[in-house]
């Protein structure tokens, strides 16, 4: 398996990353909640800044989640917190959240840690929103046991 970490350059700064290889487990372990639950999803990784690393979609799931499930991934990744802080946010009547740029507020993207860093995020989409969350969490759990 790779490495997780780029190699130390002295005089460089470095940082954790997430690898193609973290993304695929991290996708795995969604997609095998997602299955116990029989629910078709889209499931999408992405790196610190945002960008797509890993995308999957069952092929009955809408493609309208495709999109949704990355601007999760990327919202949590920019913001360093779920999606769901979000939601919770306007449904408290903190409507703010629906102005601020790359906000998704629904449940279903979690930041992505190593290290104590964010490294990137997972968005779900496809199915009711705390269960995008359920599935998400799943795979955020899955970097975590690495």
């Amino acid at each position: 398996m790779a490495s997780s970490s780029p190699p130390k350059i002295p005089g460089k700064a470095s940082k954790p990353v997430l690898t193609l290889d973290d993304a695929k487990r991290i996708a795995a372990a969604a997609e095998a909640e997602a299955m116990r639950n029989e629910w078709r999803v889209t499931i999408a990784v992405t790196d610190d800044g945002g960008h797509l690393l890993y995308l999957q979609r069952s092929h009955d799931t809408q493609f309208g989640s495709v999109e949704t499930a990355i601007r999760k991934a990327c919202a949590a990744a920019a913001f360093l917190r779920p999606t769901k802080t979000s939601e919770d946010a306007v449904l408290s009547g903190r409507l703010i959240h629906l102005a601020l740029p790359g906000v998704i507020p629904a449940e279903g993207g979690i930041p992505l840690l190593r290290d104590g860093q964010v490294i990137g995020g997972i968005g779900i989409s496809g199915v009711r929103s705390f269960q995008d969350g359920l599935i998400a969490q799943a795979g955020a759990d899955a970097l975590e046991q690495d």
